[in-house]
Parts: structure tokens; sequence; C-alpha cells
């Protein structure tokens, strides 16, 4: 499973940033031949690591075959509900490895964009893992709105750290699965890098 999990993390890193696949720095020559057009958001961005994405895949699972969530909606792959043309998983759909991949890819990039955004103070890598899983789990406007983005915001680490276990349920039920990975995050949020 760690090969596979890497290769999947080396997947992502290269279609998120070809020049810097396996490094986020940006050399001297990147900039002297103009290759570092990403420099801004490179500088200002943190991505999601290794240990982030082997977190959200085994929670999420690969699944190839859409399926209900428990909470009536549609998912596929890693976790996709909406497909990166902006449409909705639906009843029937089939995807291969390969596409999954491609979809985690892109879900990716859009909740790292997400936390990126909603933090206003330095994250270190595992805090910024932690709330990326979360993030791909409650959805970009859940995150943004909650109580553990202001508490963070406000530098209250252990108040926001507490958080994590407010977002245990699906259909107004506490879910042993929501638990289990909330848990998991939370450790991983408060776990010195």
């Amino acid at each position: 499973m760690k090969k596979y999990i890497n290769s999947l993390f080396k997947y992502i890193r290269r279609e998120l940033n070809p020049n810097q696949a396996t490094s986020k720095t940006v050399s001297i020559m990147d900039l002297t031949l103009g290759r570092a057009s990403n420099l801004q958001s490179t500088a200002l961005n943190m991505y999601t690591s290794a240990l982030g994405i082997d977190l959200i895949a085994n929670f999420e699972g690969l699944r190839l075959n859409a399926y209900d969530d428990g909470t009536g909606v549609w998912t596929i792959g890693y976790g996709t509900t909406r497909y990166p043309n902006g449409d909705r998983v639906k009843k029937g759909d089939r995807c291969t490895e390969a596409q999954a991949k491609r979809y985690m890819q892109h879900d990716l990039q859009s909740f790292e964009q997400t936390v990126n955004t909603a933090i206003q103070i330095d994250l270190t890598q595992n805090q910024f893992d932690a709330l990326v899983s979360l993030t791909y789990n409650i959805g970009s406007g859940a995150f943004r709105q909650s109580t553990l983005v202001k508490k963070l915001n406000a530098g209250e680490i252990k108040a926001a750290a507490d958080q994590f276990d407010v977002w245990i349920y699906a259909a107004a039920q506490p879910m042993q699965g929501l638990i289990n990975r909330r848990s998991k995050e939370k450790a991983l949020f408060l776990q010195k890098s």
C-alpha cells in the first residue's frame, strides 16, 4: 500500500507542478530562464505531503463504481463528488484507477487552495495535511465557515484542534468512520513536524 501511495503522491505532484515535482524550491536557473511563472503561488502556498495524501486515500478508499456515501451524495474514486468539469457524480458512473487519481489530483488542488486562503497564520506541514483532509471530507464552504478556522486564525491552536471533534455527523447521526477520521486528523494536527 505504501508503494502505491508514494506513486499516487508523485503523480499528483507532477501534475500539479511539473517543474517542481519533487521539490518546493525554485532554482536561480528557473528564475533566469523564466520557468518560475508560479513563483508567487509556490512561495505562498503549501501542498499536501505524502503523509496527507496517504491519510486521505486510506479513509476515502478507492471505489471505481459510484456509490451513495450514506447521505445521498454519489461518490466515486477517492471521494470525488464532482468531476473536474463540474458535473456531479451520479448513480451508475464508473471510472478507472487512472481517472480516480486525476479526480483526486483535481480535488486536492481545490481543497489545498481553500486551506491556503482561509488560514491566515503559519501552519506546520502536519497541521496543513490534517486541515486538507478535513476539508476534503466536509467541503470548502463548511470549512471556511467553521469555528475551527476562526479559532485557528485567532491563534487558538488547542481550541481549533478540539473543533475536529465537531465534524463526526452525517445525516444528523454520529458515524464511527467519521469519529475515526477526525481522531487521526486531530492527532496529526497536534503532532510536531
